[in-house]
């Protein structure tokens, strides 16, 4: 029988995120159960990238991972561009529309809008970080056969040896349980937590492409019939300032048709749907496809159990926010648990890790803003879902409009680099080592 305050299921970046943070606050003991082990980078970059914003950053710096990540493979962009393929309007911001009171430091303000980073550079920063934590035990290439709820502990089991998984383990007695295991949460279904989901009717097809007049460390994206196409910069070491990850979002029946095509085909589709602004498009990698579903749990928390991340909530990736989102979950279930930052909050009388209320809250605070970003992804798939003439031109002159309406623009502008309203201390205060 094995011991621990947290049980963390998932060790992707958002479970090793919380992992990290809570080890930070104060005296806890972790275990980590996934199974896929660490592995090591490869030359190539990965197709699987993510956005990540200021907010994210903070909460990287205040680990002590970001340098780490970024002195492995990121790149920072400057600009964006976003235009309506059907129609005549287009956005543009760039590091120069940041309002002078944003907090960001000097090199912030000059230099970039957000980063671009492979999934594996940040997951194996956190890692590493983690491994060298004695309190923080892993237990990889693992998976868990139960979940059992008593009055104040968790007990868990683990699944038979296998040639997939041929360890065996002993149970595991936790305080607390959280789910950091993605869209398909198996910590989600054994605790038979409610979900609301909406197919968006669309598939994302990611690969990573090179563009023959370079990115320009601009993060680029076009809203088509079958839906948005994005062009995001990506650091590679041979192909500097010409490669990108894309993710082009599509209807079923488009996304067949595409997936469907031979590398030199798709890479001319890519080419004519960008309008050549980006040259010459060429395929270099894999393609993956994966349909997009929204999903959002009805309650993030039962009994003793928390869900973060995808295994809570799943948007669009129009916006590129999911991952973000999800780090910000860590970094507030984290601080709700340490409440002053300093201290563990204690076992109450029942002999519970954290109080119910101190969860419900945390339910509420992640349901709220989870909430906010599906409607916003919603309106604007809808937004642009429209074909019809009148309401394209109508759309066409606001977005047009909003591009030389600047004080509109400095407001997407901090929203786009997550400085919003109740964020969690973690990725706000930025003067930790």
């Amino acid at each position: 029988m094995q011991k621990f305050d947290v049980l963390i299921v998932g060790a992707g970046m958002v479970g090793l995120t919380l992992a990290l943070s809570l080890r930070q606050q104060g005296n806890v003991k972790i275990a980590l159960v996934d199974a896929l082990p660490l592995v090591p980078l490869s030359d190539v970059p990965e197709v699987r990238v993510s956005a990540i914003n200021i907010a994210s950053k903070t909460i990287f710096e205040n680990l002590s991972v970001w340098d780490d990540i970024a002195n492995t493979r990121s790149l920072s962009y400057q600009k964006m561009h976003v235009w309506d393929k059907s129609g005549i309007g287009k956005l543009d911001f760039s590091v120069e529309d940041i309002d002078d009171t944003t907090p960001l430091n000097e090199t912030e303000k000059d230099n970039c809008l957000g980063w671009i980073i492979e999934n594996k550079v940040i997951r194996n920063a956190l890692y590493e970080k983690a491994l060298l934590d004695d309190d923080i035990t892993f237990f990889t290439q693992q998976m868990l056969a139960s979940l059992t709820v008593g009055d104040s502990e968790v007990f868990a089991s683990f699944a038979e040896p296998s040639d997939k998984y041929p360890n065996k383990q002993q149970p595991i007695f936790s305080k607390l349980v959280v789910g950091a295991d993605g869209a398909n949460s198996w910590v989600r279904k054994q605790m038979d937590m409610p979900m609301v989901f909406r197919d968006y009717d669309h598939h994302a097809i990611v690969a990573t492409v090179k563009c023959e007049q370079g990115h320009q460390n601009t993060a680029w994206q076009v809203f088509l019939p079958s839906g948005p196409l994005a062009f995001l910069p990506l650091c590679a070491k041979d192909d500097e300032q010409y490669t990108c990850s894309i993710v082009y979002s599509a209807t079923p029946d488009e996304a067949k048709r595409l997936t469907a095509l031979d590398n030199d085909a798709f890479a001319k589709e890519l080419t004519a749907a960008s309008d050549g602004k980006l040259g010459a498009i060429s395929v270099i990698s894999e393609r993956f496809t994966h349909p997009l579903t929204m999903r959002i749990a009805q309650d993030f928390v039962k009994k003793q159990v928390v869900l973060i991340g995808d295994a809570a909530h799943t948007i669009h990736p129009l916006a590129g926010q999911g991952v973000n989102l999800g780090l910000l979950d860590a970094a507030a279930l984290s601080q709700t648990l340490f409440p002053d930052q300093n201290s563990l909050e204690d076992i109450n009388s029942k002999g519970q890790y954290a109080s119910p209320q101190m969860l419900n809250s945390f339910s509420r605070w992640r349901k709220s803003e989870a909430s906010d970003m599906i409607i916003a992804m919603e309106a604007i798939k809808q937004l642009f879902s429209v074909r019809k003439e009148p309401v394209s031109i109508i759309r066409g002159l606001g977005m047009n409009l909003l591009n030389e309406f600047k004080p509109a623009k400095k407001v997407l502008i901090r929203q786009a680099l997550g400085l919003k309203a109740d964020l969690p201390i973690l990725a706000t205060v930025r003067t930790r080592e």
